[in-house]
């Protein structure tokens, strides 16, 4: 099927502008959910990362435009969220559709003890798709499991964060103009850290070398690395920043979790471990880049903020074009 160009008014100019998108129900994600990154390739990678790029340029064009009105997403989140709610709410009002925003599940049925399947099955009768937040490893397919509308993962326990991990790579990309090639290093929580779970499988597809510096008590689980390891994946575990920063390309800062914690005392213990200054900067390549998916609680100072190679602020915004495209491609309008 032909694609139906789009006629979007320009308010700055007022001349009318085509928009590349239209019905596209063929499309590699049209009509899927998104629970883990093990579902995408390379070439789906590609496919989202060029939509996303569309969607920036969109953005700055006009603001917003009309593709997904009549569109309606249920945000639907049983842990407290700024970014992840806020970015897929500013995606779909950007894009024209409306939200139903359920950000504080003790308001909700849940709080009566309603099941997971049974939220999801009430929310899909109103909505068309439906991005959820859980506390529990593995709840998103189970609520794929019982949905008919697709259901987008934003962060299940300790397991995946998928969307934070493509606008993680979009923001590398986005970046240093290429993925291939990268020395990526992963600072902090990686033991309890979902979103550096999910990037590393993003990254196994590409051509990088990763190394892990934590604590002994927050090491990348043993699986993932042997996950890495089937792919190729060049790695190196360290407890000490100072010796991989000189070579690292793409810093990767996360927080320590005190949420995850069982034991406070160990928290306490580990908490302060990494703090990135610009001393520690001073000694880090010119053209590095500093990431984190925020919250920051120390791990790294403000005074770093106005330091070119801060990417963390952009990262946020480059999220919110991904998003936009996911949901474009998923409701089958791109």
């Amino acid at each position: 099927m032909t694609p139906t160009l789009l006629t979007q008014t320009n308010g700055r100019n007022g001349r009318a502008m085509q928009l590349p998108f239209g019905e596209k129900r063929d499309g590699p994600l049209f009509n899927q959910s998104i629970l883990s990154v093990k579902q995408f390739s390379r070439d789906d990678l590609e496919h989202i990362f060029a939509v996303a790029d569309e969607m920036r340029m969109m953005v700055e064009r006009v603001g917003s435009f009309d593709l997904l009105k009549g569109k309606v997403l249920a945000v639907l989140f049983y842990e407290p969220s700024t970014r992840t709610s806020s970015s897929f709410i500013a995606a779909i009002q950007r894009l024209g559709g409306s939200i139903i925003p359920i950000n504080e599940v003790k308001y909700s049925s849940v709080a009566k003890g309603e099941s997971l399947p049974d939220t999801i099955r009430t929310l899909e009768a109103y909505a068309d798709v439906i991005v959820l937040r859980h506390p529990e490893t593995g709840a998103a397919a189970l609520a794929a499991k019982y949905a008919r509308k697709p259901i987008i993962n934003a962060g299940d326990g300790i397991g995946e964060h998928p969307t934070q991990a493509l606008l993680d790579l979009f923001t590398i990309l986005e970046e240093r103009g290429k993925i291939d090639g990268a020395t990526v290093t992963m600072l902090g929580d990686l033991k309890y850290g979902r979103t550096v779970h999910s990037l590393a499988r993003l990254l196994s597809l590409y051509n990088v070398k990763l190394n892990s510096v934590s604590p002994e008590l927050l090491q990348m689980p043993r699986e993932l690395i042997d996950e890495l390891n089937a792919h190729n994946i060049p790695q190196f575990e360290t407890t000490s920043l100072d010796d991989v920063l000189s070579e690292t390309d793409v810093l990767y800062v996360t927080r320590v979790q005190k949420e995850r914690f069982a034991n406070l005392d160990e928290y306490e213990a580990v908490k302060n471990s990494y703090v990135i200054t610009p001393e520690i900067l001073s000694r880090a390549k010119q053209n590095m880049v500093l990431m984190h998916p925020l919250p920051r609680v120390g791990e790294i100072s403000e005074a770093v903020d106005g330091d070119p190679r801060a990417a963390y602020f952009r990262q946020v915004e480059y999220g919110m074009y991904v998003r936009m495209a996911l949901l474009a491609m998923v409701l089958g309008k791109a």
